[in-house]
């Protein structure tokens, strides 16, 4: 009985966060609405929010939690299953290589920023079309929320090697769009790197991949920390 409560529970979780999610997706299409003379944020696509790595990260966890209510329903959340089904081996390595590395980096970083001064990532102008709940919801329940999943259902990493590969094609991926869009508009997506020169954004993309790095470690380390009996038991029962 305790096991279908917990699963019955965990079911409505990732369904909320899901739809939590794709509201947020689809009230930033529909109701926010830039300044006209922002003319790149409109041409580009999703009304020029595909420019933004908010954007990507919050689509992506919508796509997570999308696997997961899948999973949930199709697939399985138990912790030693001889042969797992493609949803859950999809799941897992999600999880590892983008979902929780991107939303905290996402997080911190935007926040981090914030404090320093907001006018470099999130201007105060802003604030008259932005509502503050769905900033929260692109840069603050990302975190929280990732930080819940860990915590609800068992996983385990892939190799680090499988897992950072992901993790910095992801990034880099996004890395060459904005000089793409730099290319063709002009204008850095970010106002910090109009204040850097060419050497200081080499080193803050450089730090960047390495706090992408760190960040995937980090993921590893609280998943085997968290799970640590069930990940020694599946060891046990393999070496048996």
């Amino acid at each position: 009985k305790n096991t279908m409560t917990c699963s019955c529970v965990i079911k409505f979780i990732h369904l909320a966060i899901m739809s939590h999610y794709y509201f947020g997706i689809a009230y930033d299409q529909l109701y926010v609405h830039f300044p006209k003379e922002i003319k790149l944020w409109e041409e580009a696509p999703l009304r020029g929010r595909s420019i933004f790595l908010t954007q990507w990260c919050l689509i992506l966890q919508a796509l997570y939690f999308t696997i997961c209510v899948l999973n949930d329903f199709v697939g399985s959340n138990e912790v030693n299953l001889k042969q797992k089904p493609f949803i859950r081996k999809l799941k897992d390595y999600m999880m590892a290589a983008f979902a929780f590395p991107v939303a905290m980096h996402v997080g911190v970083t935007f926040w981090t920023l914030m404090a320093i001064d907001r006018e470099l990532v999130f201007p105060k102008s802003f604030d008259a079309f932005f509502p503050n709940w769905l900033n929260h919801v692109m840069h603050t329940n990302i975190m929280i929320f990732i930080l819940l999943e860990m915590y609800l259902t068992f996983r385990q990493y892939p190799s680090r090697k499988s897992g950072l590969t992901g993790s910095l094609t992801f990034m880099l991926t996004y890395l060459v769009w904005q000089h793409i869009i730099k290319h063709y508009s002009g204008v850095w997506v970010y106002p910090v790197l109009d204040v850097l020169n060419l050497p200081q954004r080499i080193i803050f993309f450089s730090v960047s991949f390495v706090f992408s790095v760190s960040l995937y470690i980090l993921g590893e380390k609280i998943n085997n920390i968290m799970w640590k009996n069930q990940l020694k038991a599946i060891t046990n029962s393999k070496s048996k």
